[in-house]
């Protein structure tokens, strides 16, 4: 009875790419199986300082740290959280109360640099466990009673007391990239690390659309009237909790005339004269890079 058993095992592990794998013997056919079990079990971990990210050196390249144990062993009272991905990595995260001075195997980079670093799987991986620990960190008492909260299920704390549940909030902005004629606009705003230019952005407010948002932050932000408004994709932005929703728009009516404490500059500008513009990391450069063509 054990040969079918064998030939099933041969022919349906994916360690066995090579066909000298259909002489090995019964014990070195278990060896194998038991790697296998031995990689299954390991743990993607990411260690945040803030928002620093532990990455492991791999040659010439990075990864997040993977083993049955974490990188670096936390503080007794540490919270580790599970976090979960759409093709099932097992995934924990947690935080540490210092930055890791940079060693042979690991080093410490921020959030948004890790972009440049890891696969993009691994980077939104990343994007999401950073979520989850702000939301950890900023909802330890129930904002209607005060009470302690605690943790019932992943993303989910209960409070003892009145029964309120809190889960991650996530904070939904647009992009709006407005065409006139040959032309898109863009702005640069007060807050911006740096001095390119990108779209036209802002928060969701309550009871309105997605669309009507975006008319209204043109049209408060810059002054201009906008039509012809369609869906373009989204993004998780995880600076801290964020998703960002962009929008094509056609300029209807107006002249520029910038809400001076959200923006300091704003012009349309055409493919051949563009200025500096936001790295390929974000939705918005997307967006203009589509544009473009």
């Amino acid at each position: 009875m054990r040969k079918p058993i064998i030939k099933v095992l041969l022919f349906t592990t994916n360690i066995f790419h090579s066909i000298h794998f259909l002489f090995l013997t019964l014990p070195q056919i278990i060896q194998n199986l038991r790697k296998m079990e031995s990689a299954i079990g390991e743990i993607q971990w990411l260690v945040f300082f803030n928002d620093q990210l532990l990455l492991e050196k791999q040659k010439d390249a990075y990864t997040l740290p993977w083993g049955e144990q974490p990188p670096i062993t936390p503080e007794s009272n540490t919270i580790i959280h599970d976090i979960t991905t759409p093709k099932g990595v097992l995934c924990k995260a947690f935080s540490i109360d210092r930055e890791i001075d940079e060693t042979e195997q690991y080093l410490m980079t921020g959030l948004r640099a890790s972009y440049e670093y890891l696969p993009y799987s691994q980077y939104q991986i990343a994007g999401k466990a950073h979520e989850i620990l702000h939301w950890d960190k900023n909802s330890n008492f129930c904002p209607a009673c005060g009470t302690p909260t605690e943790k019932r299920e992943p993303i989910m704390k209960k409070c003892p007391n009145c029964g309120n549940e809190l889960y991650p909030a996530i904070s939904t902005a647009i992009l709006a990239l407005v065409r006139k004629e040959d032309s898109i606009l863009l702005v640069h705003a007060r807050n911006f690390r740096g001095t390119f230019k990108s779209l036209v952005a802002g928060f969701l407010e309550t009871g309105e659309t997605l669309e009507e948002c975006v008319a209204r932050e043109v049209l408060e932000e810059t002054g201009l009237k906008v039509k012809n408004i369609t869906y373009f994709g989204n993004q998780a932005w995880p600076y801290p909790s964020g998703l960002m929703v962009g929008f094509i728009a056609d300029y209807e009516s107006g002249e520029i005339v910038l809400q001076e404490e959200e923006l300091s500059e704003g012009a349309f500008y055409t493919k051949d004269n563009l200025p500096e513009i936001p790295r390929k990391l974000s939705l918005a450069r997307k967006m203009i890079d589509w544009w473009v063509g």
